[in-house]
């Protein structure tokens, strides 16, 4: 992971340790709207023929309703939204995962049950959906219900909404510091080192990992003393067959590539939907770094040697799910 500009998610708000959490107070609402939200949550509807089980779902949603208008609810220091990713993002990634890709999950037992971790994974789909459909497994799946805490590139914070979405989503920028950070207040991080290197590449090159970089996130799991967790992802690098790149566009649109794929642009909006191609997750066995010396995160040959047994292991992975996989689709 090389070191980027930090771009902070409140520039007048001062830094505080990854563990603590505040109070955010949103612009209050004009009063008939908060009065009427008050209202409805003390008196919930009574619904005929849902229920206590729907009343209580409605009376709920009344409640998460209520603290959104009037503010009061926590983020993280990062901007991490537990209650809003929990109740809203994840309920709109989910239908992807179980519906649309069918995810399948192997080996969620790897990851440890608390504590921080560094999961490390390959990057592929033009878009990165990988990411997040990796986010869900790891909530929906694990016995803890542990949340993933993405390190995403520069571009994700300079793009409106998408910024705002992915902070309160527990996702930050991709630098040492704020990964060392998470990983030592016992988070769980994920990093895909291949970057735009691999999300980006042709077609051709599907399930060939790209170069790591220069195991920057080795480094960082060193100094955390934190196990580093191989993930292997088969299924994402057919959603959005890249066979071209328009570089011309991209130079002029100020992003890393610009795809051609079978039906995008040509189908112009309709083209950018993703194929519903069949994934697998797997998660490997961790690899230790508690072992080591605190001198060892300045070791080159360390580094070099740990960050080409994890890539090692993604790869071999992938080529055992690929020999196992029936179709891309089934």
């Amino acid at each position: 992971m090389a070191d980027a500009k930090v771009i902070p998610f409140d520039e007048d708000r001062p830094r505080r340790r990854v563990a603590g959490s505040r109070r955010v107070r949103a612009v209050p609402a004009p009063e008939p709207v908060a009065e009427a939200v008050e209202a409805a949550v003390a008196e919930p509807a009574a619904v005929e023929s849902g229920g206590a089980a729907w009343d209580r779902r409605i009376a709920g949603g009344l409640a998460f309703l209520r603290r959104r208008v009037t503010g009061d609810y926590e983020v993280d220091e990062f901007g991490y939204d537990k209650e809003l990713t929990d109740q809203v993002l994840m309920s709109l990634m989910r239908p992807l995962f179980d519906k649309y890709f069918r995810v399948e999950v192997k080996g969620i037992e790897n990851i440890p049950a608390e504590g921080g971790a560094l999961i490390v994974a390959n990057h592929s789909g033009t878009l990165p959906l990988d990411g997040l459909m990796m986010q869900v497994a790891v909530h929906d799946h694990h016995p803890a219900q542990r949340h993933l805490r993405l390190l995403a590139a520069d571009l994700v914070f300079m793009l409106p909404v998408v910024n705002e979405l992915a902070r309160k989503a527990g996702h930050t920028l991709a630098c040492s510091e704020d990964a060392q950070r998470l990983l030592e207040a016992g988070e769980l991080v994920g990093v895909m080192p291949e970057g735009f290197k691999g999300i980006g590449k042709p077609f051709g090159d599907r399930y060939k990992l790209q170069r790591f970089g220069r195991g920057g996130f080795v480094s960082t799991a060193l100094r955390a003393g934190t196990p580093i967790v191989p993930c292997s992802i088969v299924g994402a690098e057919e959603i959005y067959p890249m066979v071209g790149n328009a570089k011309t566009v991209a130079r002029l649109l100020g992003i890393p590539y610009f795809p051609i794929t079978p039906t995008f642009p040509w189908l112009g909006p309709l083209g950018a939907v993703p194929l519903p191609t069949k994934w697998t997750i797997q998660f490997g066995e961790p690899i230790a770094t508690d072992g080591y010396p605190p001198e060892a995160a300045e070791d080159p040959m360390l580094m070099f040697n740990l960050t080409d047994e994890v890539r090692e292991q993604i790869q071999h992975t992938l080529y055992k799910l690929l020999v196992q996989r029936r179709s891309v689709f089934f």
